[in-house]
């Protein structure tokens, strides 16, 4: 999730965990910066995009790194508080704003290494769009209602905002399985049978889903709303060149992405023999957030190029109007889509 996001739950914990043993600000900064440390790997550069991708939310959203992690941060928020008595109720407190957050980004489609060191495999739900204000204003109000009353109420109100949020999740992944299943109904009844299939929210809401249907030779791209009231699934499709992803099984960037990915990408060549490679789970036709240029197909033996990231968006204020229609069952087409 983003920055924002992460501080918010980060703070609304520790605030709740610490309760009135210590001021609500002194418990609500702490836990915003045990929220957002994690993050911070952001910062590391690994000397190529695709790298810096794919090696994001690894080592420091480890489950077991960050529970090691909670005891000194505890221990050292007991320090400059000078709170030593509280030490185990820092600690704990601390260890849920770290614990939760890769846990939160888990229900993202990006991917989370939360099983570091043990495996690199990186997991995500999609059952969350990285921003959605639904789920992040509740915790931002709790947070605020403890640091104004400053007493039970405040406390009580930021309780029933991680209630709220936490309501918010399964929401997403019951939605998430009805977006799923309208899918399902739909490529039976046009006797696809697909490779892969993915539901994840359209920005900022979860009434809105993207659907992504991969095949050998195509990937197929729609949208379902909860408010569609049984309108049949609409599916576009696009094409997907096996038989270049055949020739480059072995470039490693395309391998990297293919795993990452889960399957979910394409790999493109232009006019001028540039691969591009694509993550189609981020984004939708024809503006991705992580598209590469991968340069010329290597030489054997000789080394791969560097990437070069090149993010593709809608211009804003016609993606909003198209997203506000769509989400509340509006038949609309997608901006960039050609009827």
């Amino acid at each position: 999730m983003d920055s924002l996001t992460q501080l918010a739950l980060g703070a609304s914990l520790s605030v709740a965990v610490m309760g009135r043993r210590t001021a609500a600000w002194k418990a609500a900064a702490w836990g915003a910066v045990a929220g957002t440390l994690p993050d911070l790997d952001v910062l590391l550069q690994h000397g190529d995009p695709v790298l810096d991708m794919v090696l994001h939310r690894a080592e420091s959203h480890s489950l077991l790194y960050l529970t090691l992690l909670a005891g000194p941060l505890g221990w050292l928020a007991a320090w400059a508080t000078s709170t030593p008595q509280l030490r185990g109720r820092w600690m704990l407190a601390l260890f849920a704003a770290l614990f939760t957050h890769p846990l939160l980004d888990l229900m993202t489609v990006y991917g989370t290494q939360v099983l570091q060191p043990f495996t690199d495999e990186a997991y995500g739900v999609g059952s969350l769009f990285i921003i959605d204000p639904a789920y992040t204003l509740p915790l931002l109000a709790g947070v605020g209602a403890a640091l104004w009353w400053q007493a039970g109420k405040g406390l009580w109100v930021n309780g029933m905002a991680l209630v709220l949020s936490t309501a918010y999740i399964g929401w997403s992944v019951l939605a998430q399985g009805l977006a799923l299943e309208q899918a399902r109904q739909a490529l039976r009844a046009q006797g696809i049978q697909p490779t892969r299939i993915l539901a994840t929210p359209a920005p900022l809401n979860t009434l809105l889903w993207r659907i992504v249907v991969m095949e050998d030779n195509r990937y197929l791209e729609g949208h379902w709303s909860v408010f569609d009231s049984g309108r049949p699934l609409s599916l576009r499709a696009y094409p997907r060149d096996a038989a270049l992803l055949a020739q480059q099984a072995a470039h490693p960037h395309v391998q990297r992405l293919a795993r990452f990915s889960d399957g979910f990408f394409s790999l493109t060549q232009d006019a001028a023999g540039h691969l591009w490679l694509t993550d189609l789970r981020m984004g939708q036709e024809p503006a991705y957030v992580f598209r590469f240029d991968l340069g010329p197909p290597p030489a054997p033996g000789q080394p791969v190029p560097r990437s070069v990231q090149a993010t593709q968006r809608f211009e804003l204020q016609a993606g909003l109007r198209w997203l506000s229609v769509r989400a509340l069952g509006g038949d609309v087409q997608p901006p960039g889509v050609v009827p």
